[in-house]
């Protein structure tokens, strides 16, 4: 069949297969703690170090005992528990909004919004790095009539210019992330903020990697900027900082109303299961309980940072838990990638599509929960392997 034709020139993953240099769908033991018995972890966005925190695994198994394994349907009609309530009530406490909606997934929770708010006439005005499900909103908004400009990442010059074919009779949405998810880099919010408020535009963060890591006790990259009052929406997930699976949309009631009987992602999809709430609402009691979690991520953030970079390694402009080694060539990338695990460090091998060919770069991310004994034995594994490929030109001396 033609449809098919397309898949004999899909050959790359065999290649890398063949190669032994093949890093995806590999099955994992313990994923979500700071080491895999004699390895570290790399590689995880368990931020906060939750993901096995006794508290979340006991309530999570709790909640299973209590309402079963799953709901079964959506929130819309036969999906909705006095637990998710109870959990988007305290997030809206926590966020200092009137309500939130969550979704099965970060992902829908994007999709969801963009596809609800965005239709024929409206303009959705993303950054160049923005997340695949912001990407993906866009375009089911797109087919409703929406249409769609981007603006160079982080470049407030370049959003000025863009806002500017924006007809001021129409409605207009800027979407950012908080935290990019690869570079590690934190939004120009105060700048943006500005534009849309001159513009009139809707401004929506999504805010996945910045919840638990940045703002007063883990709010995130809006609170971070004492920008509450000037971001219309923020967008998260419970896969990152809340150690579950889901996603959710905070902002004003009627908004937050608008897109709970609009939201396809929402309506047509079986709700978070019972374990997931549980999980992602004790993460949230946490982060608020033990704000040195948050004081140690940044702390580790800022040694793997200052580490790498003195050994000579391109790491970008990260200033989060989130620190990317840019190889900048897609095979080297995972050459460099099978070292490090048979050296024991496991990290996250990026490549197009999740970058451009000149960015392919291995994305690391940091814990709470690690250790300097385990970042410094890192950082002496990256050292070893950055000169074997000539990645560095010299060893420095790793304390």
């Amino acid at each position: 069949m033609k449809i098919f034709n397309k898949i004999q020139d899909f050959t790359f993953a065999n290649e890398m297969r063949t190669a032994g240099l093949y890093p995806y769908f590999n099955p994992r033991t313990d994923h979500n703690i700071d080491k895999v018995h004699k390895d570290i972890l790399l590689d995880s966005n368990n931020y906060l170090g939750l993901a096995n925190h006794p508290e979340v695994v006991k309530n999570s198994m709790q909640a299973i005992q209590e309402d079963g394994s799953s709901c079964t349907g959506s929130r819309f009609l036969n999906g909705t528990l006095h637990s998710h309530l109870a959990l988007e009530k305290a997030l809206a406490s926590f966020f200092n909004v009137q309500d939130v909606q969550t979704f099965t997934t970060g992902y829908q929770a994007n999709v969801g919004v963009l596809s609800a708010l965005a239709g024929k006439g409206d303009f959705l005005v993303l950054d160049k790095e923005a997340h695949a499900s912001i990407i993906d909103g866009a375009m089911l908004a797109m087919a409703k009539g929406a249409q769609i400009l981007r603006f160079k990442h982080n470049d407030i010059a370049h959003l000025r210019k863009v806002l500017s074919k924006v007809p001021k009779e129409a409605g207009c949405i800027v979407v950012v992330d908080g935290v990019y998810s690869m570079s590690g880099e934190l939004v120009k919010l105060p700048e943006i903020s500005q534009l849309c408020k001159a513009q009139g535009a809707c401004l929506i963060v999504d805010d996945a990697h910045g919840v638990g890591v940045f703002g007063k006790q883990g709010r995130g990259t809006v609170n971070h900027f004492e920008l509450e009052d000037q971001v219309d929406l923020i967008t998260g997930t419970f896969s990152k900082s809340f150690a579950s699976v889901g996603g959710f949309v905070a902002g004003k009631s009627a908004v937050i109303d608008y897109i709970r009987h609009h939201a396809r992602a929402l309506l047509f999809s079986a709700s978070m299961p019972p374990n997931s709430v549980a999980a992602a609402h004790t993460s949230l009691q946490i982060m608020l309980n033990e704000p040195q979690r948050m004081v140690r991520l940044q702390q580790n953030a800022d040694y793997m940072r200052q580490g790498l970079a003195a050994l000579g390694f391109d790491i970008g402009q990260s200033v989060s838990p989130i620190i990317p080694i840019f190889i900048r060539n897609e095979v080297q990338t995972f050459i460099i990638w099978k070292k490090l695990k048979e050296q024991g460090i496991y990290t996250n091998p990026v490549v197009p599509p999740g970058v451009t060919s000149r960015d392919c770069m291995l994305r690391t991310s940091y814990m709470a929960s690690h250790t300097i004994e385990e970042l410094n034995r890192a950082l002496r594994i990256f050292a070893k392997v950055g000169l074997e490929l000539g990645l560095i030109q010299k060893q420095k001396a790793v304390a």
